[in-house]
């Protein structure tokens, strides 16, 4: 009995144990399992026609880009209604971190609660905390994106040089006064944006396309729709190209980490070369500038 007993409790130790070491060994997978997981959902979907694949990420995109553009109108609306009596600055601080809460909320939960398309970490890629890898990936990933974007743009004006490649991006935050307003604006272009639109572009929407297709599509589709909600044809251009970088990040990490770093990079350096020291010129700061 008092044998029993023991093999019993030693049963029960190992069994306790082996249940704590689950969760930690799930947390820990790698990144190479992380992407044969992709891939093989990315297989079973294959039995879906071409068409019927398409249509589906012409849905996905669809969706964020009528997300994204439905909540700025509706809440400069709603805004501009309640006549606020603040500063500009302000003002836009205000709105830009609501359009991104919203947004995130609505392209993230709608589906998950009217088409049980649930939502995991792994596709946001936020798993765990920001590794070496990535903060070593980032500015490799930068200056990579900036060669290729310099040739790129030439070559767009080749063709097409009737289009103002010079034009420069309204970000909306003019008459910086302050130093409230210069810390705002800070806030808004350099964290709050690159964080906001890497885990709805290369979270989001990248995890949920790996899931049907493989990398090659997935990242073309989700930068070019990156490229679009810019609405102009230079910023798309840069951003388009960016994109690409911060999704073979994406792949090759398994998270957004990276991306957002290196978003964080162009933004504060555009940010420099537009708030802090205009008189900036070059070719890499002019595309710095014209793509917040």
């Amino acid at each position: 009995m008092v044998a029993e007993n023991k093999e019993q409790k030693t049963t029960k130790k190992k069994q306790s144990v082996e249940g704590k070491d689950k969760p930690s060994t799930e947390e820990k997978k790698s990144v190479k399992s992380l992407k044969s997981r992709f891939d093989m959902r990315a297989k079973e979907n294959h039995k879906m026609t071409v068409g019927a694949l398409l249509g589906w990420a012409f849905l996905m995109a669809l969706w964020v880009g009528v997300v994204l553009i439905g909540v700025q109108y509706a809440l400069a609306y709603l805004i501009s209604a309640m006549h606020l009596q603040v500063s500009e600055i302000v003002l836009q601080t205000i709105f830009s971190a609501l359009v991104y809460v919203v947004a995130l909320l609505v392209i993230i939960f709608v589906p998950w609660k009217l088409l049980k398309m649930k939502t995991t970490r792994e596709e946001l890629g936020m798993r765990g905390l920001p590794t070496w890898t990535d903060i070593l990936l980032a500015p490799i990933a930068f200056i990579v994106f900036l060669i290729a974007s310099g040739f790129i743009m030439a070559v767009m004006q080749a063709i097409m040089p009737s289009i103002d490649w010079t034009q420069e991006q309204d970000v909306g935050f003019n008459n910086i006064i302050s130093n409230l307003d210069f810390v705002l604006t800070f806030l808004s272009l350099v964290v709050i944006a690159p964080i906001a639109e890497e885990i709805i572009f290369r979270g989001w929407l990248y995890g949920k396309m790996r899931r049907k297709m493989s990398a090659v599509p997935a990242i073309l589709i989700v930068s070019l729709l990156f490229g679009l909600v810019h609405g102009q044809w230079n910023v798309g251009v840069v951003v388009f190209t960016m994109s690409i970088a911060m999704c073979l990040i994406r792949e090759l990490t398994g998270t957004i980490w990276g991306g957002i770093l290196v978003h964080m990079i162009k933004n504060g350096l555009a940010f420099y070369a537009l708030y802090v020291n205009p008189g900036l010129f070059g070719a890499i700061s002019g595309m710095l500038i014209l793509a917040l």
